[in-house]
């Protein structure tokens, strides 16, 4: 390893986020802090970087723009680089090593803990007998779900597909196995089937100032056809998924994902000449949102940005960005 290559496992857990056999925003935080853990290990044990503090800084920079780059619009992941980093103080490698290790171990708790709370404070929106809808698959609105169903509430769901990827798969397999009856649907019969539900319970990629819930492509047709029903609609979202760039005006950037997830290349030959988009999400603007839960309370959209300067600023630093 040199003095700003990327340990093993910080290649690997990039590539695993890039693919998305590590999905959500939670798991995709918590790897990334961990990876930085590994990275930490690794370069205290290298020859380049052992005895010497300012390679050591080098390489974990480095490290976290290798896991920035895989995931554009994921925020939580530069939340929990910017996390770790932000913590990474001593005027040797032994102690910068330990500052960023338990940092490291310091977030994955408190990532444990938000999503027990938050899922105390959605579970309070439902009521026994309730049908919800969800869409893709989120950790968060689960946790949501599945508070309720061990407060004693009975839960019924209305599970979306979600395509191209059929995320919805692993979310009513997990509603099975929390004892929740599921009924899959595809995408276009959602509105057909809102006259069943009592609440959508969507999560979030990431959250803007202004309220704005940008997820899984569908979402924002899904929150105005709930509105036109009077379907009252949730986003459960960790604040590790706050936006805090946007606080500055930053645009959030839509991430546009492999056309072989929409159609596979000997089909698409086979059509002809055509263009093939896969954008993975969209913004839902928050007047079609009714409440944002987090795991410090419940907020209406548009109060979120109070949160947000408060838990990070007017702005967002970038730790990992060469000095």
């Amino acid at each position: 390893m040199t003095d700003t290559e990327p340990a093993p496992a910080v290649s690997e857990t990039a590539e695993s986020i890039a693919t998305m056999e590590i999905r959500g925003a939670a798991t995709i935080a918590s790897a990334a802090a961990e990876a930085l853990a590994e990275q930490a290990e690794a370069a205290a044990a290298a020859d380049a970087t052992a005895s010497d503090p300012e390679a050591f800084r080098a390489s974990m920079r480095a490290a976290a723009r290798t896991l920035r780059e895989t995931r554009p619009t994921a925020v939580s992941l530069p939340n929990a680089l910017r996390y770790v980093l932000q913590r990474m103080e001593g005027d040797s490698v032994d102690r910068l090593r330990r500052s960023v290790v338990d940092a490291s171990d310091a977030f994955v708790e408190q990532l444990d803990r938000a999503q027990e709370d938050l899922g105390q404070v959605g579970a309070n929106r439902l009521a026994d007998g309730d049908t919800v809808m969800t869409h893709c698959h989120s950790t968060d609105a689960l946790a949501c779900i599945e508070a309720a169903v061990e407060q004693g509430k009975s839960i019924s769901a209305v599970v979306k597909e979600t395509r191209p990827r059929q995320q919805g798969h692993i979310t009513a397999e997990a509603l099975r196995d929390a004892g929740v009856p599921v009924t899959l649907i595809v995408d276009s019969a959602a509105r057909r089937y809102l006259d069943e539900v009592d609440h959508v319970v969507v999560g979030a990629d990431s959250i803007a100032a202004d309220g704005g819930v940008i997820n899984k492509i569908g979402t924002s047709g899904l929150a105005v056809n709930a509105r036109e029903r009077g379907v009252p609609i949730m986003t459960a979202a960790q604040t590790i998924k706050l936006h805090p760039e946007t606080l500055t005006g930053h645009t959030v950037e839509i991430e546009m994902r492999d056309e072989t997830e929409v159609i596979d290349p000997d089909a698409r030959e086979e059509i002809g000449e055509i263009d093939v988009e896969n954008p993975a999400f969209d913004v839902t603007p928050p007047r079609y949102m009714d409440a944002i839960v987090t795991e410090h309370g419940q907020f209406p959209p548009e109060s979120i940005v109070t949160l947000m300067r408060e838990l990070f600023g007017e702005g967002a630093a970038e730790p990992w960005a060469e000095p």
